[in-house]
């Protein structure tokens, strides 16, 4: 039943966006269309089964991947923990609508409030914390409109997107008390990761006309590099982003059921794997026990696959 309501609730979702799409706006001024490159040969296989809906994956650096579960009706999810050997845990019960992690050092923080029911019930999300050594838990901001991607930057501020917000543009969480707009760069956004290296962050859109991945200056949030892949935003359903080790930038089409890779220097872009329906997530390995060439890739119907390049 889980899988039911949730693929409908997506199928849904990217029905309304497709509805829309010849009333709204065309891709930002200045993109640049993307061209195919050739990514190898990737195998996939099956890490676990049998979870809720997934809707995002981090690695602890101590043996854990961690899982961000949902449930169909928005209550009682939970942030799941998978042991290298693979032994089951919970790191973190009974959470309305949990969202994107990230591991910073001995902390977990996740993003609350990404469903449904949530906006129904108008009740606001938020981003809390989870300390790895103690379990101790905190509020570190409130009054989110279904926060989704999260992103700490060096200062310290965050950033989160909404693609299903009232305001779907990148938000700016300063101190975890102040909340604004961060970039209009970008719209329905959603995956979100920050690349040190590069000192940018990128971002993808879910249901606008055109899928993008726009890399963004957080010192200059209105100047950002906008790069188009092909195929209608709606039906690719961009959701999670990641920057691999070799520096290019990973995303997951939920309803594409595939993982990209883009080269955001040159504007290229190439297909890892495809055949992963509902696809949310993908993150490199890390820590004791997980491959850190392969990319480990949740979905909603709540599987974990590896996918391991040749």
């Amino acid at each position: 039943m889980r899988f039911r309501k949730s693929a409908i609730r997506t199928l849904l979702t990217a029905s309304v966006g497709v509805a829309l799409a010849p009333f709204a706006p065309p891709g930002p001024a200045g993109a640049a269309p993307a061209t195919a490159d050739h990514c190898g040969r990737w195998t996939a296989s099956t890490v676990a089964s049998g979870y809720g809906m997934l809707e995002s994956l981090a690695f602890d650096g101590r043996g854990g991947l961690l899982l961000s579960e949902q449930s169909a009706t928005g209550t009682g999810g939970a942030v799941r923990e998978i042991a290298a050997d693979g032994r089951r845990g919970t790191l973190v019960d009974d959470i309305d609508g949990v969202g994107e992690l990230s591991v910073v050092g001995d902390t977990l923080y996740y993003t609350t409030g990404l469903s449904l029911q949530s906006k129904f019930a108008a009740e606001p999300g938020g981003i809390e914390s989870v300390d790895l050594d103690t379990g101790a838990r905190r509020s570190v901001a409130a009054g989110l409109d279904m926060p989704n991607g999260l992103a700490l930057l060096p200062d310290g501020d965050f950033v989160v997107t909404s693609d299903m917000g009232a305001d779907t543009r990148m938000t700016l969480v300063r101190a975890g008390v102040d909340a604004g707009p961060f970039s209009s760069a970008v719209t329905s956004t959603n995956g979100l990761a920050y690349d040190p290296r590069r000192h940018r962050l990128f971002v993808s859109s879910t249901f606008d006309p055109v899928t993008v991945i726009a890399m963004v200056d957080p010192d200059r949030p209105e100047a950002a590099t906008i790069i188009e892949l092909p195929g209608p935003g709606p039906l690719n359903a961009a959701d999670g982003v990641t920057v691999g080790p070799d520096g290019f930038v990973y995303v997951t089409y939920s309803l594409g059921g595939k993982v990209i890779r883009v080269d955001p220097d040159h504007a290229r872009w190439c297909t890892v794997a495809d055949g992963l329906p509902l696809s949310t997530s993908a993150r490199f390995g890390s820590g004791p026990g997980w491959d850190p060439n392969s990319l480990y890739v949740t979905s909603y119907l709540g599987t974990v696959t590896r996918l391991t390049p040749h």
